[in-house]
């Protein structure tokens, strides 16, 4: 038996074949690994009656699926369902091993159910307004942890639904900056969108991020997901100052990469703007998004700032907000109020921080 089993949610379609190889099965039987772990979504190599007895004897010895139930779930009073996930441990300066932990939300509205992915343990970012950001960064996650998140809760919306519902969209908008683990934030699209993986439309699919680059060039040119960046200022110094990633990727340098690239087709671009009281919600911040922006094909969403501890911020006015996105709208650029959900359960927007990390 392998000291460290090989955990197969994650892998690719060549990957599972070599694996196979590797324990003495033909190479189809990767295929039928993919098919079992990402169609038909098992959680144990007991069930893969089509893969010899021997096969599976040697799977169970030296790999692992990978699949984790949710320490908790904790239901709002909107339906919003928060879920706290094992991330694995880091260790603190006495090297004493620490229990990570993150959070996904899943966010029914009508037709939709949509999941809010974490994509890391923490956040370098920093920024002032951000409860994950100011809990510090404690690592990135695995395809495999970030692929759990997405079958574990669809599994959990089938056993609690009256009707075999699944999730309809996924938006790496949780705990993390997604472009800072782009190589398993991509492992985990490629799995959710190939064929021989969950075979989900990438329209289903956004990734946000603060504008890090070269990563989000990266994003733009290996993947037709939809991007979404936290912009939330319009001026750079005062960007700066509350969003430290300013300083080594300017918005200016992201915007000169998003105009780049063709948002008129399905490939959807937005910019998430949350609004502060007598920071960033006055006809004159308005009017420099609006110059920012102009000439992109794109939507700003409106978000209400959910108030953390140890931030002296406060939300802007519902006043102040309709009257922001209003003069969006009358140049040009499309834009909407975002509802907020989830805040009872400190599952909001900026709110994620995991326990214990």
């Amino acid at each position: 038996m392998n000291e460290k089993p090989a955990v197969l949610l994650g892998m690719d379609l060549e990957e599972l074949k070599r694996l196979a190889i590797s324990g003495g099965m033909p190479a189809f039987t990767g295929k039928q690994l993919a098919e079992w772990i990402y169609k038909k979504r098992a959680t144990d190599f007991s069930v893969m009656n089509n893969i010899s007895k021997k096969g599976r004897e040697w799977l169970t010895e030296n790999c692992i699926i990978g699949r984790e139930q949710p320490l908790e779930r904790i239901k709002s009073s909107d339906g919003t369902v928060k879920y706290l996930f094992k991330a694995g441990e880091t260790w603190d300066s006495g090297n004493k091993a620490r229990g990570r932990r993150i959070e996904a939300v899943m966010i029914p509205d009508r037709e939709r159910a949509t999941l809010c992915v974490s994509s890391q343990a923490g956040c370098r970012m920093n920024c002032y307004f951000c409860a994950t950001g100011r809990n510090g960064f404690f690592g990135n996650l695995t395809a495999a942890q970030i692929l759990n998140q997405i079958l574990t809760v669809g599994a959990d919306l089938h056993k609690t639904s009256q009707e075999e519902e699944d999730l309809t969209n996924i938006v790496f908008m949780g705990m993390g900056e997604p472009l800072d683990n782009f190589p398993e934030v991509k492992r985990a699209v490629k799995v959710l969108t190939a064929d021989w993986g969950l075979a989900w439309s990438p329209k289903r699919i956004t990734v946000s991020t603060v504008g890090k680059l070269p990563q989000l060039k990266e994003l733009l040119d290996e993947t037709k997901v939809h991007v979404a960046v936290s912009l939330h200022l319009p001026y750079e110094n005062q960007r700066e100052q509350m969003m430290p990633a300013q300083k080594a990727f300017p918005i200016t340098s992201v915007i000169k990469v998003l105009k780049g690239c063709d948002f008129s087709g399905q490939r959807r671009l937005s910019f998430e703007y949350i609004m502060w009281k007598g920071v960033n919600d006055d006809i004159a911040s308005a009017k420099a998004l609006v110059a920012l922006i102009q000439g992109l094909h794109c939507r700003v969403n409106l978000i209400r700032f959910h108030k953390i501890p140890g931030v002296d911020l406060e939300p802007a006015t519902e006043e102040r907000m309709i009257m922001f996105r209003n003069y969006l709208n009358s140049h040009g650029i499309t834009s909407t109020i975002r509802a907020s959900r989830g805040e009872d359960i400190m599952a909001a927007c900026g709110m994620l921080a995991g326990k214990d990390c």
